[in-house]
């Protein structure tokens, strides 16, 4: 009965996977989308999980500890997973390659065959940081030609602008208006995926 009723009201659900390496920002990022503003975060250990709606479609993100110890534990939230968002800090240089070796260990594994993709490029406002470009060639994005690339198939690195990235704005309405436009944009792009499955 509930799914006529979803098919009738075009209710849909649609479980997203967040990892990243260890203190990429995928907390802060988790909870800027669900609340719209900042708040302070420790290292996950073990998972948060909260459900976004968009629209009529309910996004239920799994943020998943980065931490190497806990890397290997991954695999175990792949089932049924729809979404990927990486998050990937643009100011750790020193870790790309490592970020590299766990997005490919990712997709190439066979539950994440069919999971839309989306590379958040985050930390943008850091001096040094990678530009989107520079991520997407050290991540080796250009050479996968088999996946589901959300948005923008040959770019597929979504940022902020670097005024949005800014932690100390988080209270000013200009910079709560470019994060609701942001994960507007983000769960427009996933519902679009969906709306084709």
């Amino acid at each position: 009965m509930g799914k006529m009723l979803s098919k009738i009201f075009g209710n849909k659900e649609m479980r997203i996977l967040m990892l990243g390496l260890d203190a990429a920002g995928k907390t802060t990022i988790l909870y800027k989308l669900k609340l719209g503003q900042s708040v302070t975060t420790i290292p996950t250990v073990g998972f948060n999980v909260e459900t976004v709606t968009y629209k009529n479609v309910k996004f239920n993100v799994w943020d998943v500890g980065g931490q190497d110890k806990i890397r290997p534990l991954w695999r175990h939230y792949y089932t049924g997973t729809q979404g990927l968002i990486f998050v990937v800090d643009c100011a750790d240089r020193d870790r790309i390659d490592e970020a590299r070796q766990e997005l490919h260990r990712i997709i190439n594994d066979r539950e994440m065959r069919d999971a839309i993709i989306l590379i958040f490029a985050n930390k943008q406002d850091l001096p040094d940081a990678m530009k989107p470009h520079e991520i997407q060639e050290k991540l080796g994005l250009t050479r996968i030609r088999d996946r589901n690339w959300m948005g923008k198939a040959n770019a597929p690195v979504w940022t902020l602008p670097a005024h949005i990235c800014a932690g100390n704005q988080g209270t000013d309405s200009a910079y709560q208006f470019s994060w609701f436009q942001t994960a507007t944009m983000v769960f427009k792009e996933l519902r679009i995926c969906i709306t084709d499955m």
